[in-house]
């Protein structure tokens, strides 16, 4: 099991294997061809509610936007499930555009995925 998380702005490179897209929106300024991308899954990202009401005050509403958006994976098992294996099977990248290294929804959405691969052992 090897999943990472990459800003999309870095140089994509053959070790970062499967290249997943986790933004609803595509980083600005970046081409597909510079991207790279593998997979975009969009019904992984947050919903455009949440990631808006997130981003009006990023620092008090981490802790609840954490719980809500695995919330909202938990509807979207299949498409969890399909990356899970994808995970278990090869290295995949999370690729974002969050400035936020620690506080982003990418964060929250590995976790996801590191749970899942365990209790599939």
């Amino acid at each position: 099991m090897d999943i990472a998380i990459k800003r999309a702005y870095l140089e994509a490179t053959q070790a970062d294997g499967t290249r997943v897209l986790v933004d609803r929106l595509w980083p600005r300024g970046v081409s597909k061809e510079r991207a790279r991308i593998d997979l975009w899954p969009k019904e992984i990202t947050p919903s455009t509610e949440l990631r808006k009401w997130y981003h009006q005050n990023p620092e008090q509403h981490w802790n609840e936007f954490q719980q809500r958006y695995t919330a909202e994976l938990a509807q979207q098992h299949a498409a969890v499930q399909a990356l899970t294996e994808l995970a278990q099977q090869q290295k995949v990248t999370l690729v974002t555009a969050a400035k936020d290294e620690q506080h982003n929804h990418v964060v929250v959405l590995k976790h996801v995925l590191e749970q899942s691969l365990t209790s599939m052992d």
